[in-house]
């Protein structure tokens, strides 16, 4: 060991110290063979990859953590399970997924290599400076920890609400109104529950209807469009610690620090008050409680047998990372992922940098590793004489891979809940920019979109193309094929309501639509009503029409069941899809420009001079939140007519795949050059980097400087060579399609449970050796009944 002391450090304030998980596979401290932690670099390694690391380094002396668990026997006293307090599972507060007891033991040593000399701790003899080093590394919060808490800044669960703008200077009508204690009702219906009150004239209604049409008749709403007094308080909630407040103008559940005034104004006493109703998150958790989606889903009541081995790893959530989890568990299902990362996981391993927690394929071989050796699927240990078994890791904890994936962004670098589709649109983008010097496994998912415009008054056609990974499918409601059935059960649940009971969650009926009617409206015909016709040199209607150019390898669905309701309230269509497993989509292939067909002229020149917008109305809207290249569309296609009708377009096409890309009017040229990030130029350059090797950088980044920073480092090999011109630039960004015939075959497909993207679970289900597979977070099973039928994303493989 002393021939090493000069290489021994000790770990500084806010240094990573990587003692949870090995840095090129999933072993741990829990592993068989334990986890071994450089006193150099303070990466962590499972044993496997520890002599490679050696030799790259010379780093030669480790700190190996061992710690066995074991499960503890049942007790006779078991406490009351606590119900949960938030709409997620494995995190505190969540739905509880392991209520299991365990005891743990340590058994640390310091090893030398090469000759794996181990030295059991605590030892007197060994240097100062290695006990030093070994102390802090223990004593240090580790970088998963650390990352956690990062990410938990902003969080849902934790996250306060804001205090409403309306709170302070709130208008109180002196209309002689007196609030009882009880007895109240609805002043517009005769429902007694989930009653709100308007805080500026006293009007007591009823709160919004809920999916599965419980909750109430949205009295309240309506009320505020009429009147737009913005502010009510739900009546049974009220304590002297506070109670629900919702601002109907600032659409959100808000704070009012005035509330015990405001209340006193309508006789409330507040340290008199007693809650008696349920809060809003109290009422979304119980609807997920129900039989309803979230039970059907996770395939509750079954006797799910588990799998293990290699194919068949869960994923342990890491506090709402279940859409994560689900889109990986469907990648790593297709052969071509398996193929880039899985099967060359060594190669990249061996030449990954001295850092590879931040190497993105590394983290990638080391996902498609974990999830298809079968290292960590493996039956649990029976248990010994006296009810105890020693409790080995299964299933992977993905940390270092969240945290690079999400790296950056706005949204998937916190602990929130996130849509299932954005997250693979961002992964396919990423994967895309560290693909460009080998082969891209999300080629299999690309295709060729036409799109075929005419001019209503010319007869005149332009056919555009564009590159996509998804095929989104509209869900039109009133293709349903049950409406009998259906009116039948509203018309029950209108009648049970109005009496103040409820149905039983069991008599549930969704509106059942077949994906054909999806598929039709799809291709149906739209109008488009502010087209600018090159022929006309003026706006016109025109007609337009979509279809597929190339049908991909895997073809991968999305049902557009998110959507924003009449009150611009964004909510999820409970609906039923009949769903095939053989899927042909023959029909839907492009056919370009037809015989006879003239085209429309390409304008000469750049139009943007023609565009005119009105700059405060696209303000006040990016204030709001919307993108500010969508602003600007919305201003412009409502002919400047103002907020409202801006905002009603904004709604009607936040699903559009161009959404937040800039204005561009048809027959304007479109700019094909990159406006480099002033200040992520400056920041970067001032690192010691060129100025081409930054724009370089923040080109292949889309402007993010911090994983600007970070292609530097990982593509240190490129940046002595010849920047691309914009032509050839062009030309290797063209993206390659593979085509075949449009023959589909189900392979897997996501659920989503939960009312909101924001909230909720994903789950999916995959089909492996002819058997339909549930995989639940690190839960894996033969699937009895797949819910084809409530998914959201759908991946089909093409067959000859």
């Amino acid at each position: 060991m002393m021939q090493h002391l000069s290489k021994i450090r000790i770990p500084s304030g806010g240094e990573k110290v990587y003692k949870d998980e090995c840095v090129f596979s999933f072993d741990n401290p829990e592993s068989e063979t334990g986890l071994y932690v450089c006193l150099n670099s303070f990466l962590g390694f499972g044993r496997r990859h520890v002599e490679r690391y050696f030799r790259k380094t010379g780093n030669a002396v480790f700190l190996h953590l061992r710690r066995i668990k074991r499960e503890l026997p049942k007790s006779d006293e078991e406490p009351e399970k606590k119900k949960p307090t938030k709409l997620a599972i494995g995190i505190e507060g969540g739905f509880a997924v392991d209520e299991k007891k365990y005891d743990f033991e340590e058994h640390n040593s310091v090893v030398v290599l090469p000759d794996w000399t181990k030295i059991p701790l605590p030892n007197t003899e060994i240097p100062d400076m290695v006990s030093l080093s070994v102390a802090a590394v223990l004593a240090a919060e580790s970088a998963t920890k650390l990352a956690e808490a990062a990410a938990m800044a902003g969080t849902w669960e934790g996250e306060k609400r804001i205090v409403s703008k309306h709170a302070e200077n709130l208008v109180q009508l002196d209309n002689g109104k007196k609030i009882p204690p009880k007895g109240w009702k609805c002043e517009m219906c005769d429902l007694t529950s989930n009653l709100w009150l308007n805080l500026t004239d006293g009007a007591i209604l009823c709160g919004r209807k809920f999916f599965d049409g419980s909750g109430g008749n949205n009295h309240a709403v309506d009320y505020y469009a009429q009147t737009k007094y913005p502010l009510a308080v739900k009546l049974g909630t009220i304590t002297p610690d506070g109670a629900d407040v919702y601002s109907y103008d600032e659409d959100d559940m808000v704070e009012d620090p005035y509330l015990a005034k405001h209340l006193a104004h309508w006789g409330i006493n507040v340290a008199a008050m007693e809650k008696t109703d349920k809060t809003m998150l109290e009422l979304e958790i119980d609807l997920n409680q129900k039989i309803g989606e979230w039970d059907v889903i996770q395939e509750a009541g079954s006797k799910l047998e588990p799998v293990y081995g290699p194919g068949y790893t869960g994923m342990h959530n890491l506090g709402n990372s279940c859409y994560m989890n689900s889109t990986m568990q469907v990648l790593f299902s297709v052969p071509e992922f398996k193929q880039k990362y899985a099967d060359q996981a060594e190669s990249y391993y061996d030449s990954a940098p001295l850092d590879p927690t931040n190497d993105f394929n590394v983290q990638m071989a080391k996902l498609g590793h974990g999830l298809l050796s079968g290292d960590y699927s493996k039956p649990e240990e029976p248990e010994d004489s006296n009810g105890i078994k020693v409790v080995k890791p299964n299933g992977i904890r993905p940390h270092m891979f969240k945290n690079l994936i999400g790296q950056g962004h706005p949204e998937f670098s916190t602990k929130r809940q996130q849509d299932a589709q954005e997250f693979l649109l961002h992964l396919i983008s990423v994967i895309e920019r560290n693909s460009r010097n080998s082969s891209n496994p999300c080629d299999c998912f690309r295709f060729e979109v036409e799109e075929r415009i005419k001019c209503i008054q010319s007869q005149k056609v332009k056919y555009t193309k564009r590159a996509d990974y998804i095929l989104a499918l509209p869900i039109p409601l009133d293709a349903l094929v049950n409406k009998d059935e259906f009116a039948a059960y509203e018309s029950k649940r209108k009648e049970v309501e109005a009496s103040g009971d409820r149905l039983d969650p069991k008599e549930l009926v969704r509106p059942k639509i077949p994906l054909k009617s999806c598929i039709e409206a799809f291709a149906a015909q739209e109008m488009v009503d502010d087209f600018y016709s090159t022929a006309l040199k003026a706006k016109s209607v025109a007609q337009k029409m979509t279809r597929l150019s190339t049908f991909p390898d895997y073809l991968i669905i999305q049902l557009k069941k998110f959507t924003i309701g009449d009150d611009w309230v964004p909510k999820k269509l409970d609906v039923s899809v009949d769903i095939p497993d053989d899927l042909d989509l023959s029909d839907l292939r492009g056919q370009g420009r037809q015989p006879g067909e003239e085209e429309l002229p390409e304008e000469a020149g750049d139009q943007s001079e023609k565009v005119t917008v009105d700059e405060a109305v696209v303000q006040q809207l990016a204030d709001m939140g919307f993108p500010a290249n969508a602003c600007r569309k919305a201003v412009y296609y409502t002919n400047n007519t103002g907020v409202e009708s801006a905002m009603n377009w904004v709604m009607q096409h936040m699903d559009d795949q161009d959404f937040a890309e800039p204005l561009q009017v048809l027959g304007q040229p479109k700019r094909n050059d990159f406006a480099v990030s002033e200040e992520g130029l400056a920041m970067i350059m001032s690192m010691g980097f060129s100025g081409e090797q930054a724009v370089r950088a923040l080109k292949a980044t889309d402007n993010n400087t911090e994983r600007a920073v970070d292609w530097i480092f990982s593509h240190a090999d490129e940046l002595d060579q010849p920047m691309e011109t914009e032509a050839e630039s062009a030309s290797d960004s063209q993206p390659k399609y593979r085509d075949g015939p449009g023959k589909y075959k189900l392979l897997g497909f996501i659920s989503h449970m939960g009312t909101s993207t924001l909230v909720g679970h994903y789950v999916c289900h995959i089909r492996k050796e002819g058997r339909w597979i549930i995989f639940n977070d690190e839960k894996v099973a033969l699937s009895e009944h797949p819910p084809k039928d409530l998914a959201y994303l759908y991946v089909y493989q093409r067959v000859q």
